[in-house]
């Protein structure tokens, strides 16, 4: 990469393809990530010759069976419909799949104005919103949560996001009685998150 998209790399969206070719890199979710882990990333790139990305995480002291989810998986699966908001298309089909094989009926969307679009055909379906908060097109999933509710206030939401629990956060979350999820996340939280935001259980 040359000097200017190395400054820009963990920019929200920054992308050096075409016009409607790309939404970004996806490095402000490494960061994101990373940094909610007390990590840090370092990139080392020359153009011409190839990009190194190096990820520093902390040791964990606890065993695979130690972070083990205590709820079981019988336990998290549901009926309901459920609305999932992500521009990333690989994260966005994969929640699709956990949830549907957790007996869910998911409807996809990959931003803010799709969602609404979604929302205007079939929101008597939908029980409950799962959307990511940043979002290209203008929109984030803050936005979109709190239109739907001005025209449900009862929806049920989940609040995703990779950044720092500063930009969303469990309080702010709480307050407005949404349900908050640090990414990256596993099956198993994902649908524990849902059912007990389903179930009116705090997050």
């Amino acid at each position: 990469m040359d000097h200017e998209t190395l400054r820009h790399v963990f920019d929200p969206f920054y992308t050096t393809k075409e016009v409607g070719k790309g939404t970004g890199m996806g490095m402000a979710t490494v960061y994101g990530i990373v940094n909610q882990h007390q990590g840090w990333v370092e990139i080392d790139s020359r153009k011409g010759a190839g990009t190194t990305v190096s990820v520093y995480l902390p040791a964990s002291s606890k065993s695979a069976s130690d972070r083990e989810e205590s709820r079981p998986r019988e336990d998290i699966r549901g009926s309901e419909t459920i609305l999932v908001v992500e521009d990333e298309e690989g994260v966005r089909r994969s929640l699709a799949r956990s949830l549907s094989s957790q007996g869910y009926r998911v409807l996809e969307a990959e931003n803010g104005p799709q969602a609404l679009a979604i929302w205007n055909e079939r929101s008597a379906e939908i029980d409950l919103l799962f959307t990511d908060m940043v979002m290209p097109e203008g929109m984030t999933g803050w936005e979109l949560a709190e239109k739907l509710r001005d025209e449900r206030p009862g929806l049920r939401v989940v609040i995703a996001s990779g950044y720092n629990t500063e930009m969303v956060g469990h309080g702010k979350a709480a307050a407005a009685g949404m349900s908050y999820l640090a990414k990256p996340f596993s099956a198993t939280v994902v649908g524990k998150t849902v059912r007990d935001c389903l179930d009116g259980q705090p997050a």
